[in-house]
């Protein structure tokens, strides 16, 4: 059976339907909900398994990013979220959803955590590889892969005890590393300074993930920032080359998880 996921919708987010694409993909059925039916209980969150927070500038991130839509969901829908992170369930933030999550609660928040201005001071769009490593559901057998970001606050920060627990608990999910895309396009692995290149982090449960890099995003091969590089060394070898792009798998184990 299809696990059915809940990609929330709303002013200023613009990564829905990518994300609703990418689980549809992986086997899932995702319906894209504007937050305010759940409010208005045109659509039940209880009725999903998974929930997603996709990517974007929900309300502008006017009074900070993701504090507008975090607040809300408290306002609002807090008891139901509450319900929904309770059972066996999953969830996942990518970029601005993860701010979201972070200023939820769902993952370790303010004023311990946060997501902060990139140390370039400026938005970053690029490439980045990562190294995977937790035992969330979310991140199963993946390893190393390069990911795209697009983001002006995604440098994360934690106090000290708190980065701490994070590590002592194998909740850090992804870091930046030197790979690949890195040495192809000469940047440097950290795109924003992040304390300890951490890149994505969990719950203490691991079922619920946030991520500043855009899994969705690269699904398919031909986003790749390596794509024609790639092409034309697999001609040369006489292979074919992969459709499937890396970020494709965290859906994928996010759709087997329930299909045990």
């Amino acid at each position: 059976m299809k696990p059915k996921v809940l990609v929330l919708t709303g002013y200023g987010i613009n990564c829905d339907y990518e994300s609703a694409h990418a689980f549809r993909l992986a086997g899932a059925k995702a319906d894209i909900v504007h937050i305010n039916d759940l409010i208005n209980k045109k659509t039940c969150l209880d009725e999903y398994k998974i929930l997603c927070f996709p990517g974007g500038f929900s309300y502008g991130d006017d009074t900070g990013s993701g504090k507008a839509l975090a607040n809300k969901i408290k306002n609002h829908l807090l008891d139901a979220l509450e319900d929904f992170v309770s059972d066996d369930k999953l969830a996942i933030g990518v970029c601005n959803g993860f701010q979201v999550m972070v200023n939820l609660g769902l993952l370790p928040g303010e004023p311990t955590t946060a997501l902060v201005h990139n140390n370039t001071a400026r938005y970053n769009c690029r490439w980045v590889d990562l190294e995977f490593a937790s035992d969330s559901p979310w991140t199963k057998d993946i390893g190393t892969i390069s990911l795209p970001i697009a983001h002006g606050e995604g440098r994360f920060y934690a106090e000290p005890a708190v980065l701490k627990e994070l590590n002592e608990n194998n909740q850090v999910a992804a870091r930046y590393i030197s790979g690949e895309v890195c040495s192809y396009q000469h940047l440097p692995a950290n795109p924003n300074g992040a304390l300890e290149d951490i890149a994505s982090i969990t719950d203490s449960t691991g079922r619920l993930i946030g991520m500043m890099p855009h899994p969705e995003r690269a699904v398919d091969m031909k986003p790749h920032v390596k794509y024609y590089w790639l092409k034309d060394h697999y001609k040369r070898i006489g292979k074919k080359m992969p459709t499937e792009g890396p970020g494709l798998k965290l859906f994928r184990n996010a759709v087997a998880y329930f299909n045990k």
